[in-house]
């Protein structure tokens, strides 16, 4: 089974309907001010530990870990020979794909998209991103988009396997709350998407592939 049958599958067990869906993470939540967190009532802010199943597989495979990074030195030499004996039409869309990343990082950093948030803990998204892990402790989100608005569903606890299986809706924002935006109007190939809430604050999610799924229906739907 695909990845996109798969979550094509959960969307119809769990009665979502989707147009789109993607798996997404956020980026560490920043400490939230103590009155902040006081109102909330002292929310989780950060994911559960990694399951005992998933550590014992990170203890097994440690000795093969000079293997891996041999073989990741083996392939970066190889890549480097490869581009040596590129052409100059390769050799040019090349540097034209690192001028087009130089410029879309500097892009994030003006912008402040290397924040997981906008900063306003009082906004829309600050105070949805403070009840983000006790909705569930799972470090991840399979997030659907469509007409009824963006649905988020995750395993209730983090697990190492088996998290589409396990998935339940864990939050809704209808489409009078937030929308799915690509801050970029699709101008870069990238994995960055944000959640644009009403107040105008927002909350970045990052997608498993660049330019997915989640970042062509942002481009065809009005915000």
């Amino acid at each position: 089974m695909t990845r996109r049958s798969k979550q094509s599958g959960t969307a119809d067990r769990l009665g979502v309907r989707a147009e789109a869906g993607e798996w997404c993470w956020i980026g560490e939540i920043p400490q939230p001010p103590a009155d902040v967190l006081d109102a909330a009532g002292d929310p989780r802010t950060r994911p559960a530990r990694r399951p005992p199943l998933a550590l014992a597989g990170t203890v097994l495979g440690a000795p093969f870990l000079p293997i891996l990074w041999l073989l990741m030195l083996l392939a970066r030499a190889e890549e480097a020979v490869e581009r040596a004996l590129d052409t100059k039409e390769e050799k040019e869309r090349h540097r034209a794909r690192k001028e087009d990343g130089k410029r879309r990082d500097a892009v994030v950093e003006q912008r402040g998209l290397d924040n997981v948030f906008d900063g306003d803990w009082k906004g829309a998204a600050g105070q949805f991103l403070l009840r983000w892990y006790s909705h569930s402790t799972h470090h991840e989100r399979l997030v659907f988009a469509g007409q009824d608005g963006i649905v988020f569903a995750s395993p209730p606890r983090r697990v190492s396997m088996g998290r589409d299986k396990r998935a339940q809706v864990v939050a809704r924002l209808s489409p009078e709350e937030a929308a799915l935006e690509d801050p970029f109007g699709g101008e870069f190939e990238t994995r960055i998407m944000l959640i644009r809430f009403r107040d105008g604050s927002w909350l970045r999610v990052d997608t498993e592939e660049a330019r997915s799924e989640f970042h062509m229906y942002a481009l065809r739907e009005p915000a």
